[in-house]
């Protein structure tokens, strides 16, 4: 029987997608597992599977169509079914061609004609601003995408094309800078670089025309008068002209890397892969554990895709990795003068500027309480030695308490709340995030089902976001959606702090560090280590005693950490 495979909901704010390309046609055999499709979201490009077997009989849009959340976005079924009810029954109001709903074997003549795609093919993350909606549609216009759910603007780290330069699709043309790390910015069409919105370092606006991308000879003068009429791209710079009228630029822009010192070539392994790369999630995730570039590895799956047994089989050439050169040393800041006033002033970074935004509506808007409690982690110590005499990893105290804390929030869920204006939210699942610090302010990448993993897990994890957190690869999936937040400032000697509650989360627990001082035990003062622990608590979520309580089970589960395993 026939079967309609709609839309999925790809991230946590998608609303609707972008078919960014189908992998398989009407009349395919599809497998479970089978790439099916590319499917654009709010957040990135992602790849869609096959979850059954069949022969695909139907597609809701061709390559570049939208479809919101929950469309008709294929059938599947055996060759021959007649697909008709099912896509009337999922058509608003009945409308659908019904052309598109004749049986597998009529369908070839009916497969998505590439004359079909819509044009605006590199700009599909223009539709959240209105303005943007006059010159979404038009030829090779590319506006600032929204990287992540809190980004309002993004900074030019550094283009990678230059104007005049052939951009294929899925080559990165930019680094841009969001609030909350830096991230590649691919094509989503080929063509010529003929106008770049703003210079490197510059500001850009959410939706604001970033680039243009199409034929020699467009009129790129008309097509940016028309964005600015629709509702404000940014001002050209002095190299913004089409790439027809810049060879001086041009020139000197090739010209530039001369005045640097040349460096020793050698031999470069053959790229296989160029453009964009299709590979598994897992292999994805292999090859960066393993350093391995994806370009030089050969795909020997579904349409030259990249599976595990490719990284596995995969033999690095000895010349892959070619020296980098030396970075340039940084002239040491000039000593400020005896008596003299100095001072330097430096633009607020992306991130900062959302932690002061978001912090602020935080500490104004939620009324913070704070709860303070002392624990004797004489038993944690002990037991932490123990366990890393025997653990995979080494175990902090830090993964201790966030496990403990992931077990006394399974007993307090209250505690694992959000406020939400007209009702509370109580979440059944427990996603904890840990405040990293990194040179730009902080990021909190969440560590999800907490309570369900064990501490070597724990200790695995956090090690792994926060060296992503510090090279600034961490994606937007890895810090969204948590449920409660622990920040630890125990290593850098603070004794005790509190701190203000990350939206939307109900609590925070800080975190400080454990200190050997003079306790009273069976009456005798001996030596103990203490830790104090303070909780921030949103107080229309939270009342005083409930949080009491949780920081009871909470030192409980550390002062005694073997109930922890049970």
């Amino acid at each position: 029987m026939a079967e309609a495979i709609l839309m999925p909901r790809l991230s946590d704010t998608m609303t609707e997608g972008v078919i960014a390309a189908w992998h398989k046609n009407i009349g395919d055999t599809v497998k479970k597992g089978d790439l099916l499709a590319e499917v654009e979201t709010d957040k990135a490009t992602m790849e869609l599977e096959s979850y059954q077997d069949g022969v695909l009989l139907y597609i809701g849009t061709p390559t570049g169509g939208k479809l919101q959340v929950n469309d008709l976005l294929a059938i599947f079924g055996k060759a021959g079914e007649d697909v008709s009810a099912l896509v009337a029954q999922h058509a608003p109001g009945g409308a659908k061609p019904a052309a598109d709903a004749k049986p597998a074997e009529q369908a070839p003549k009916e497969a998505p004609k590439p004359a079909e795609q819509p044009k605006a093919e590199a700009a599909p993350a223009a539709e959240a601003k209105p303005a943007a909606s006059n010159v979404e549609g038009m030829d090779g216009v590319v506006l600032m995408p929204r990287l992540s759910d809190t980004m309002t603007e993004g900074v030019i780290a550094g283009w990678q094309k230059n104007v005049g330069d052939t951009v294929a699709k899925g080559e990165v043309l930019a680094d841009i800078e969001t609030d909350k790390a830096t991230m590649e910015l691919e094509s989503y069409k080929d063509g010529v670089l003929l106008y770049q919105g703003a210079k490197a370092g510059d500001k850009i606006q959410v939706n604001d025309l970033l680039c243009i991308i199409g034929k020699q000879g467009t009129n790129v003068d008309a097509i940016v008068a028309a964005v600015k009429a629709g509702g404000g791209a940014p001002q050209p710079a002095a190299d913004q002209k089409p790439a027809e009228q810049q060879p001086a630029a041009q020139q000197q822009t090739d010209a530039a890397p001369a005045n640097q010192p040349q460096q020793p070539t050698q031999p470069q392994p053959e790229v296989v892969n160029d453009g964009r790369i299709f590979a598994s999630p897992l292999a994805k995730k292999m090859a960066t554990e393993k350093g391995i570039d994806l370009r030089y590895v050969k795909g020997t799956g579904d349409n030259g895709r990249i599976t595990k047994t490719d990284i596995d089989n995969y033999k690095p050439a000895a010349a892959a990795n070619a020296p980098a050169p030396a970075p340039a040393a940084k002239a040491a800041a000039p000593a400020a003068p005896s008596g003299v006033v100095s001072f330097d002033e430096v633009p607020v970074s992306q991130m900062r500027k959302t932690i002061a935004r978001r912090l602020s509506e935080s500490l104004f808007t939620a009324p913070h309480f704070y709860l303070t409690m002392t624990i004797d982690m004489d038993a944690a110590v002990a037991a932490r030695t123990r366990i890393n005499e025997v653990a995979p990893v080494k175990i902090s105290f830090n993964d201790m308490v966030l496990k403990a804390t992931a077990l006394a929030l399974r007993q307090h869920p209250k505690v694992n709340s959000s406020w939400l204006g007209d009702k509370i939210r109580y979440n059944h699942h427990i996603n904890i995030g840990v405040a990293v610090a990194v040179e730009d302010g902080l990021l909190v990448p969440v560590v999800r089902f907490a309570d369900g993993k064990s501490l070597s897990q724990i200790g695995a994890e956090v090690k792994e976001y926060a060296q992503k957190a510090k090279d600034k690869k961490l994606q937007p999936a890895d810090w969204e959606g948590s449920t409660f937040t622990i920040s630890n400032l125990g290593m850098f000697g603070i004794d005790q702090f509190t701190a203000i509650i990350n939206p939307p989360d109900a609590c925070i627990l800080a975190v400080g560090g454990i200190s050997q001082v003079p306790v009273v035990k069976n009456g005798q003062v001996v030596p103990g280590n203490v830790m104090k622990v303070t909780m921030s608590c949103d107080h229309r979520a939270v009342d005083g005693a409930t949080g009491a309580a949780f920081l009871q089970t909470l030192k409980s589960l550390l002062e005694e950490p073997l109930r922890m395993l049970v």
